[in-house]
């Protein structure tokens, strides 16, 4: 194999174990024989040598594709063939090389394999999906910037690929689409001034009509850049060019960028995303199911039922739930349908399975009301009595220093607050906590008692 394939797959291979902790017999028995034989602007071919292989990593595509992404600094689709599937390929494949750019050529970015049409809506994520079609339908024209919120593994990728790719195949104008993680933009700008090619970097983003940035929160702390994305915000905003940015938290809830930046952000439409109810995960369930093959299928309602409610506080970990299942019953159960005892046997011992040994926003509002002799009714309620707002502005303070959840999600969870009262809870306790001695010890009492639950 070509000694620089090697090392991209190795790398890819070695960050998806160390992510998934795998232990050696599964990566032995299942990754470390993988080879790339074939790499280039679109696609990875990699070589398994058994079906049940490819099987499994097919399940784990995605998460290998990001990882192979942030190596290459673009996006490959990854494709697993056995020897007899390998497509004919010229006789420099045989030897296989990374095939280099010869022209700069503009790329999307954009992944095919996330549409509005697989995106599965629900009460969580209804109205960021809402205000996403709407904005496909009439890009640059109402919702601009649209601002999309919402904690890690909940589909903000996905709706802003879905976007991008609605316009890409509905436009009459031929719209230039561009979708870019935030770190990859701040990269790619890093190596412009390397190369003495800001000019071209400049131009590049004064062409695209739609500009599609994911995770914009880690801009912060990184005040050249901040300099160069405000000027093009503004540069495409004022040319109705439509711009659409997620992040983990609410715009006021940005740390370490400029307060002209974050007020850019607030102009336009923010909309926030929340973890899928049992509803909602239970149908991303059967949707990924229905693109699996028939004799990894046969699932037992009751297994669904029991995955959606144990997994559900993200859609990477739902998925991922299904991905074990599968794979324990492919290794260890084979030929049979997917019961109870099954996967009771293929999630023995993951944390997800003990929720009583989690730390939970509701743990910590049930603790909080015991220590103060309250009800959890009464923590989440509208008095202002000092001795209840007391205890209530402690329980936002824990929420957000040991979940680190955005304050819009602990409002919520505090009777629908709005965010910038659960701010200012939460600013109120961390100034006390510097001069009041029985802040200090109420706390401490507290946080022993949460760690010892």
């Amino acid at each position: 194999m070509d000694i620089t394939l090697e090392n991209y797959w190795g790398k890819v291979l070695s960050t998806y174990r160390s992510n998934e902790e795998m232990d050696d017999y599964i990566y032995n028995t299942f990754y470390s024989n993988t080879k790339l034989v074939e790499l280039n602007n679109q696609i990875a071919i990699v070589r398994v040598e058994s079906a049940i292989q490819k099987n499994i990593l097919t399940q784990n595509v995605q998460d290998l594709q990001e990882i192979l992404k942030d190596i290459l600094g673009r996006f490959v689709a990854i494709k697993f063939v056995l020897d007899n599937e390998i497509p004919s390929l010229s006789q420099a494949t045989v030897t296989p090389t990374v095939t280099e750019n010869k022209a700069e050529e503009f790329k999307d970015g954009l992944r095919d394999d996330f549409t509005f049409d697989n995106f599965i809506v629900g009460p969580s994520n209804r109205e960021s999906h809402a205000a996403s079609l709407a904005t496909a339908l009439n890009p640059g024209k109402y919702y601009n910037p649209l601002f999309i919120y919402g904690n890690s593994g909940l589909g903000k990728t996905h709706l802003l690929n879905a976007l991008g790719n609605y316009i890409k195949s509905h436009s009459t104008s031929g719209a230039k689409v561009k979708y870019i993680p935030c770190m990859e933009f701040v990269n790619s700008y890093i190596q412009a001034i390397r190369e003495n090619k800001i000019d071209n970097f400049n131009e590049s983003y004064r062409n695209i009509d739609i500009l599609l940035v994911d995770d914009i929160q880690f801009l912060a702390g990184k005040e050249k850049s901040h300099e160069v994305f405000f000027h093009l915000f503004n540069e495409l905003i004022n040319n109705r060019k439509q711009v659409v940015i997620t992040s983990d938290r609410h715009p006021d809830e940005l740390k370490g960028l400029e307060d002209r930046l974050v007020s850019r952000f607030s102009s336009g439409l923010s909309v926030g995303i929340d973890s899928p109810e049992f509803e909602t995960a239970l149908a991303i369930l059967q949707n990924k199911l229905s693109y699996l093959n028939d004799d990894n299928s046969n699932i037992d309602e009751e297994v669904l039922s029991y995955i959606a409610s144990r997994f559900s506080s993200d859609i990477r970990k739902l998925e991922g739930a299904l991905n074990r299942l599968i794979f324990y019953s492919i290794t260890f159960n084979p030929g049979d349908h997917i019961g109870m005892d099954v996967a009771l046997k293929a999630f023995k011992g993951m944390d997800s399975l003990k929720p009583g040994e989690e730390l939970t926003l509701e743990k910590i509002k049930n603790v909080v009301a015991d220590y103060y002799g309250l009800t959890r009714q009464q923590i989440i309620s509208k008095s202002r009595t000092s001795n209840i707002a007391n205890a209530r502005h402690i329980a936002v303070y824990l929420c957000r220093k040991h979940l680190d959840l955005p304050f819009t999600k602990i409002g919520e969870g505090f009777g629908k607050r709005d965010h910038s009262t659960i701010m200012s809870s939460y600013d109120k306790v961390s100034k006390l906590l510097q001069t009041n001695e029985s802040y200090q010890l109420a706390i401490k009492e507290i946080e022993k008692i949460l760690i010892n639950k």
